[in-house]
């Protein structure tokens, strides 16, 4: 049975997508993202906003989930390019959309990538679970391990502190259906995660040589050490040279 949705709760979502799209505009002209400057730009007062967002901290978890959301399609886009059964040219297309969406909008990804998440029980937390750029990511990873079967660390070779977190993640990772035994995965998970956010984070804020972020050899060394990992040496000279015409597209 289609649900009815009532009149009042298309003018919510209505007000929420206007939401979004006010302080993604603020933050394009380089404004200041508060609920005062989101308030004017709608042309109501601030404590009429307060009923659909009642802090900046609300206020930033509904604005950087959707610019996420969005974001992850122009990655999937890129991903899409390549043999539906071509996980490793995926990674690596989606690798580079993803750096040159953060370097093209770097307030959008601080705001989505630096900004913290305060409370463990936030509702921000739960979404970035669910639906986003890293959950994209582990997923291509996870169909690249189901085709070639990487090798995964046993967790007999993990510390325990660390077996206890991926027997039960808190990351944006579909790990149903993975076998205890084989959690190793999320490791790996963790792993790339950290290395295609480290290096972009550092270029982003211009932690690097200028010249090495316009040449992009750092970022392609580290996703050449991260293919490594997972087992595409045989594959570097073909990724290399898609990775580099991407980077220069």
């Amino acid at each position: 049975m289609t649900a009815v949705v009532s009149r009042r709760e298309r003018q919510r979502e209505a007000t929420y997508d206007e939401i979004v799209r006010v302080s993604c505009d603020l933050l394009r002209t380089d404004a200041e993202l508060s609920l005062r400057a989101v308030a004017k730009a709608m042309g109501v007062t601030a404590p009429a906003l307060y009923r659909y967002v009642a802090s900046y901290q609300e206020l930033v978890d509904l604005v950087a989930f959707e610019i996420d959301k969005a974001a992850t399609e122009e990655f999937r886009q890129a991903a899409s390019t390549q043999a539906d059964d071509d996980f490793a040219g995926q990674i690596v297309c989606a690798s580079i959309a993803f750096r040159h969406w953060a370097l093209g909008n770097p307030r959008e990804f601080s705001l989505v990538f630096a900004n913290p998440i305060a409370e463990s029980d936030c509702v921000r937390r739960e979404l970035l679970t669910s639906d986003c750029s890293g959950r994209f990511f582990t997923d291509l990873l996870r169909l690249l391990w189901e085709q070639t079967g990487f090798r995964i660390p046993a967790l007999t070779e993990l510390p325990q502190a660390v077996v206890e977190i991926v027997t039960e993640p808190l990351i944006p990772a579909d790990v149903e259906g993975i076998a205890p035994a084989d959690r190793g995965l999320v490791w790996i998970f963790m792993e790339g995660w950290t290395v295609l956010y480290g290096v972009v984070a550092l270029e982003v804020f211009g932690h690097m040589d200028p010249r090495m972020i316009a040449s992009g050899e750092m970022f392609l060394h580290s996703l050449r050490k991260f293919g490594e990992r997972i087992g595409l040496e045989a594959e570097w000279p073909r990724l290399e040279e898609l990775a580099r015409t991407r980077l220069t597209a």
